[in-house]
């Protein structure tokens, strides 16, 4: 039942976030052209405490890296950060590694995403 209070509320925690995460999303997968293999160093805003500087030669690093800069990157970060080939490739994991409103934005988007994690399974 719609009543007075309930109208009032707004947005829920979870709409706020995933609105949040869509804002950031790029146009499509072949604009994330970041780099494959070495290091690389995040910014601070998108890595403000803790390790920074991340080897994408070692996979816990690199899923450490991509789990970071999906949840906290800016529009403008993930094409330099992010590269389409090792985020479709990681996907299956990857999926289970972030938040539930992470994961629905960018397989809502990115259909091949979800297809990747369904072939993989």
């Amino acid at each position: 039942m719609d009543t007075p209070h309930s109208r009032s509320l707004g947005p829920s925690a979870g709409e706020v976030l995933r609105a949040r995460y869509a804002s950031r999303l790029p146009g499509g997968l072949d604009e994330l052209t970041g780099p494959a293999h070495g290091q690389v160093e995040l910014p601070l805003h998108v890595a403000w405490s803790g390790l920074r500087s991340y080897d994408l030669d070692r996979p816990r690093q690199r899923m450490s890296l991509y789990r970071t800069v999906l949840a906290e990157g800016q529009r403008d970060d993930l094409p330099t950060l992010l590269n389409r080939d090792v985020l479709v490739g990681q996907w299956p994991v990857l999926r289970t590694l972030v938040s539930r409103h992470v994961r629905d934005v960018w397989e809502d988007a990115f259909p091949e995403l979800a297809r990747e994690a369904s072939e993989a399974a």
